[in-house]
């Protein structure tokens, strides 16, 4: 089946994430038919997750703003403004934010990697708690349900 599909940006999700950050949930796996997930980071100096691997589907990271060290494995390496990177599933990755802010774009085939974003941060558009945190234990739950597999901490 072929579709196309619109999402003008008052029809993104945006979630409040990890370190005071947000992502946007560009295009989800609904509005793709399955096919993929489009969603984008705007983060702050030292946002970095937990070293992890998807086991569903393959990674695309293009930083279109700031700078990064990036560790694919036991390799670090520097990703720079304009920089991008493809992760295929199955192979241990994370990142950190060493630029004061950062724009990062995320596609990821197949899609429905946003549920884990849905299940463990905050929707914006919702009064934030006080208290609001994402607390480790949501963050492995979610990444679980989702093909997540988290391997330590961020790097």
């Amino acid at each position: 089946m072929t579709m196309a599909y619109l999402a003008q940006p008052d029809q993104q999700q945006t979630l409040e994430w990890l370190d005071g950050g947000t992502f946007s949930v560009l295009l989800d796996s609904q509005a793709t038919n399955g096919q993929l997930t489009v969603g984008r980071f705007a983060v702050n100096k030292g946002e970095a997750p937990p070293f992890h691997m998807h086991t569903r589907e393959d990674e695309i990271l293009m930083l279109i703003k700031g700078a990064a060290l990036l560790w694919l494995g036991e390799e670090q390496m520097e990703l720079s403004e304009g920089g991008i990177v493809y992760l295929p599933r199955n192979i241990p990755h994370g990142y950190r934010i060493t630029s004061d802010t950062a724009d990062l774009l995320m596609i990821a085939t197949p899609g429905g990697i946003e549920g884990m974003f849905r299940q463990a941060g905050r929707d914006i558009s919702t009064p934030r708690p006080d208290d609001f945190t994402i607390q480790p234990e949501k963050l492995a739950e979610a990444a679980n349900r989702y093909g997540q597999v988290l391997l330590g901490p961020p790097r």
